[in-house]
């Protein structure tokens, strides 16, 4: 089995982008499952349902999304091999742009849009910086030459990443990415020695444990301070 992991900005489109690339797959034999992580509400399950793909949804509640995915993950894994699905994918939306749910050696896509701004590849931290392939969605929206200029800007911050301008309503550019995402020659049996791209948030503090009170008496653990310059 091939496990792949997408994540991105929440409404960047990695659901209709995975729909589009699954459907070139299944054309070619090949058998695919998803989990769907998210935090709060999603029903894309109900999309992947329609288009008869088996589904799997996992909402992290109150809980930090990453530390909720990387503590699931090996489940899942485990659940994709059960189905005997030649290829898992993982969806998680967005999560924390600190860090990201991508595992060594196992292929990881950040989905991000023209429409989020010019900036956001800077602002995105691991989650686009240490992604194998960044796919690029609603070009249609905007100009070519401001396709040229937000794919130059997610060059700039992650070299090495393949850069797909994808669109997820109409499937143009899902074959190539589908044709990144499987190779025969991979075969996942467990996650078992491997390990995260990147580290988790390092916060423990009261306020993860449930404090909702505001002033310093009541700030326990972790906790970073602003640097406020004084006007005089």
């Amino acid at each position: 089995m091939n496990l792949v992991t997408f994540s991105g900005p929440p409404s960047s489109g990695k659901t209709s982008v995975i729909l589009k690339t699954l459907e070139t797959l299944q054309k070619q034999g090949i058998k695919p499952g998803v989990v769907k992580f998210d935090c709060l509400y999603t029903d894309d399950d109900l999309l992947y349902q329609k288009a008869g793909i088996p589904v799997r949804k996992g909402l992290s509640g109150s809980l930090c999304p990453d530390h909720y995915f990387i503590s699931n993950i090996e489940d899942v894994v485990n659940w994709g091999l059960e189905g005997q699905y030649d290829l898992l994918v993982s969806e998680s939306a967005g999560l924390c742009n600190r860090c990201s749910p991508y595992i060594k050696d196992i292929k990881a896509i950040c989905v991000i849009d023209n429409l989020s701004g010019i900036n956001t590849p800077k602002k995105i931290g691991p989650m686009l910086k240490t992604a194998d392939i960044v796919v690029i969605t609603k070009g249609d929206i905007v100009s070519q030459a401001e396709r040229e200029v937000f794919a130059a800007r997610v060059q700039v911050v992650n070299p090495k990443a393949i850069i797909l301008n994808v669109n997820g309503l109409t499937g143009q550019g899902c074959y190539e990415l589908g044709t990144l995402l499987y190779s025969q020659k991979e075969s996942l049996t467990s996650l078992k020695g491997y390990k995260l791209r990147f580290s988790m948030p390092s916060a423990l503090c009261s306020y993860c444990l449930g404090e909702t009170r505001i002033g310093e008496s009541y700030q326990m653990g972790n906790v970073r301070k602003i640097k406020l310059e004084s006007n005089q």
